[in-house]
Parts: C-alpha cells; structure tokens; sequence
C-alpha cells in the first residue's frame, strides 16, 4: 500500500483509554514445533497494586524488568516497580513522568536507556519523552526539538538496523497515526518509507532477532487492523499468514529468547481472553497450554533476561484489576 494512502484515519467511534474501567476507549493449531508451556503464578508478598495499562519492559542496565504507572482503581499511576527475577521492588524517584496510562515504552540498545512516550491521563493525550536510567535509578525528561504526535497506545520496539527505539501509531483523540518515528538519543526524527501499515494504536509491535525484523499485528483502527506486517529497519511489508490471532489488541507482547519467538497473549477478543500466540516468522501459531491465566486485558509482558522468565502481570478481567505475577515455565 503506498504511503500516499496512508493517511490518518478519520475520528474512531471507539472510545479509547476511559477512566478505570478501561477497555481503554472500547482453530487452535498443532503441530512438532509447537512449544509445550504452561503459565504459573508466582506466590508474592510485595507486589505493585492492581493495574491495567502500565509500561512494562526489561531494562538491559539494571538488569531487571521496569514496571510504570497504568491505571488503579481510583486514579491514574506514576510509581516505579523493578522486578529482579524473585520480587518487586518499588524505587522511589524524585523525578518521575506525571500519572498516565497506556504509553509506550522500549529499551534504547544504543544509548542504555529506556524510553517512555505518550499515554493518557483521563483527560490529556500526552506527547512526552522520558528516559529511564538503570544505572542510577532516575527518571529524566528529554527535551527533543520534534515530537511524535500526543497519543495514547503508541507501539514502541527496537529497531532491527541498530537497537534504537522506533515508534509507531497511537491514537491522538481524533485520529490513529500511521507514521514511523526513531528516537536518535536526543530527538525523534521520522522514518521514511515507500509502504505503510494501516494507522492503528493498541496492538502489537515486537523486534524478532531471528529474523531480524520486527513485527506487527492487530489493535484498533478506523480501517481493518486485523493484518500482520514486518519492518526491517527501512520499510513495511504487509505478511499474509494462514492462521490470524483471535487475539487483536490491549494485548502483552514481547519476544522469548527461549522460545525463539514472539509471544503474545492476554487481550481482547469476542470470547477468549486466555489465549497465547507465537510468530513462527511466517504464520501464528497457537499454544495451548494446560495452565493459564484468568483471562485479561491490558496487561504487562515483558522477558526477563537476567533470570531468563517471561513475565505476567496485571491486567484488567471484567471490571477486576489484578496484581498478580506470572512466568512461563517449559513441559
């Protein structure tokens, strides 16, 4: 599809990010490559409270996954969790990104620093930039001369080229976005490319270092979101599986070194919410593990590598915020 008619897509009528009760605005197959999962559930003492929507990714300095902000029971969040493969920890910071649910957020390879952009406050569509410094513990606003447009449920992944952060889509209130954006380290700076995917927020966007691209399905759109597409790094290319997810957005993705693929699951379909996903590199795949989590929407996925988990948490089930911790253990 060619870029010129890619536009941003007219005003949706779906409500995107609503205040706490968040649906924030709105054939099993088998076979021998079929990885054999099951979920567990960590038992905890500590852990952050009930949630949806938080920004959750695995921070390559500290060494430990970084949870922030979503949306609790009352209000919108600002705090700062760390897990380090046994237990949540919550960090203290002078400085932190003001309450907000839905950003996006990725681990820049490059500069060593997370990125956190966008959301949604319960009233504002925020078009900020933070970064989050492992080394020390702290949370800094960048100032970059251009900036992507505000939205909430923008994708943030890294970059198959070089590891930094790329981002792509939101929705800004009136319109989803459609344009690709990189973060140099000090600014954002659009990437061009000749094809784009259909402008969408909520879904999926994860690098696959197998394949050296990074992939992207579902969320919501004006047009058909239900598609998958790869980038590698300079341009878009739809893909045309066999098998689509049942799944399609306010899902948690992220990729699983030990199973060599990216994972999805969680998120909102017409009847299961306990579904998990992988991309084989060309087809999705569906796990059918013999324990699962209750069903939810809105949750945090992130591997953790240090400890070599993949790990759950949070979510919103019905009307339920939920605060519990997962893993995927092999069978």
């Amino acid at each position: 599809m060619e870029a010129s008619l890619n536009k941003n897509r007219r005003r949706s009528c779906l409500p995107v990010v609503t205040v706490f009760t968040l649906f924030l605005g709105m054939t099993s197959l088998s076979f021998a490559s079929d990885p054999a999962i099951n979920w567990l559930k960590i038992p905890l003492t500590t852990s952050p409270s009930g949630r949806g929507a938080m920004a959750m990714v695995y921070d390559g300095v500290s060494k430990k996954i970084i949870l922030f902000g979503g949306f609790g029971a009352t209000s919108y969040l600002n705090d700062t969790w760390t897990w380090d493969g046994v237990k949540w920890t919550q960090i203290a910071t002078a400085i932190a990104p003001s309450p907000r649910a839905a950003s996006g957020i990725g681990f820049d390879r490059v500069t060593g620093k997370v990125v956190l952009f966008g959301g949604f406050d319960g009233t504002n569509y925020l078009g900020d930039t933070w970064l989050w410094d492992g080394a020390t513990y702290t949370w800094t606003q960048a100032n970059p001369s251009t900036n992507p447009t505000a939205v909430t449920l923008p994708m943030l992944f890294n970059d198959p080229l070089d590891g930094r952060i790329d981002q792509f889509g939101g929705f800004d209130g009136f319109l989803y976005q459609d344009i690709t954006w990189r973060w140099t380290g000090t600014d954002w700076v659009q990437v061009p490319t000749s094809t784009i995917p259909y402008a969408r927020g909520a879904g999926t966007a994860v690098y696959d270092p197998v394949h050296k691209n990074v992939v992207l399905w579902g969320g919501l759109a004006d047009l058909n979101p239900l598609n998958t597409w790869t980038f590698d790094g300079t341009n878009w290319t739809e893909q045309f599986p066999v098998t689509q997810p049942d799944i399609t957005y306010y899902l948690g993705s992220t990729y699983d070194p030990s199973l060599q693929q990216v994972i999805i699951t969680g998120g909102f379909d017409s009847a299961n919410l306990s579904e998990t996903w992988v991309w084989t590199g060309s087809d999705w795949l569906k796990l059918v593990p013999k324990i699962t989590p209750p069903g939810r929407v809105s949750l945090g996925l992130a591997y953790d590598e240090a400890s070599q988990q993949l790990i759950m948490f949070g979510g919103q089930n019905s009307t339920t915020l939920l605060n519990g911790t997962w893993k995927v253990v092999k069978r």
